[in-house]
């Protein structure tokens, strides 16, 4: 098994402390023009991080959707106050009190003469001044090659790790999850955030290496 696939399989079991997705999604029946979307949402604090389980109903990137790939943002409210980060003229939007925003992309780049797909998360965060969607400043920008311990990717998963000081976004007790389905109303959820009581999880990264990683038995791997 390769090294990415095991950290891949920890965090999914890391963020099985959730009885359940903080968001789902049932999607109508897709057509190969449609995006992949999100089906499944899990988000919860690990350690100092946000860690991300994100379903998507099919490959959200690489050669199976070429052109039409995953373009999906997530809104984080990273404290649960609509008083904090982005404040939009209607106190009552979904995303009022966003602190973080989170889009992940599959798309191509040329790699000399020909494209290759990759799959890019932009991670950006919302000042007090914020008053639109568009008024988020960039904070990082993320890859599974250039970052395989924050970006991993298993058949139509996608895992993340965001560092929960970027930015000095403010944190609390509890978070909000804000996801638009293509032509649907906004879904809202809410899961721990990093001030929320210790879920006595493991710890997956420290200084850029695996620890304390949960034991599988040989037969968990195998359909692997």
């Amino acid at each position: 098994m390769t090294s990415r696939l095991l950290v891949a399989l920890l965090l999914s079991s890391t963020l099985s402390w959730a009885q359940k997705p903080t968001i789902t999604y049932k999607p109508p029946a897709s057509t190969e023009d449609d995006r992949p979307v999100l089906t499944s949402i899990v988000v919860g604090a690990q350690s100092s991080d946000y860690a991300f389980n994100l379903e998507f109903d099919k490959r959200p990137w690489g050669e199976d959707c070429r052109n039409r790939c995953a373009s999906a943002t997530l809104f984080i409210d990273t404290d649960n106050n609509r008083q904090t980060g982005l404040k939009l003229a209607d106190p009552k939007a979904a995303e009022t009190g966003a602190d973080l925003v989170v889009t992940i992309q599959g798309t191509r780049s040329m790699a000399g003469d020909t494209p290759r797909p990759v799959l890019r998360v932009k991670v950006s965060g919302y000042s007090e001044s914020a008053r639109d969607v568009e008024d988020a400043h960039l904070l990082a920008e993320l890859d599974p090659t250039l970052d395989s311990e924050r970006v991993l990717t298993l058949d139509n998963a996608v895992y993340l790790l965001i560092d929960g000081n970027l930015g000095a976004l403010p944190i609390g007790k509890q978070l909000r999850v804000i996801y638009h389905p293509p032509g649907s109303k906004p879904l809202v959820g809410q899961a721990r955030g990093l001030a929320g009581p210790s879920s006595g999880r493991v710890e997956l990264f420290k200084d850029g290496k695996l620890t304390n990683p949960i034991k599988k038995k040989k037969s968990d791997y195998e359909k692997f």
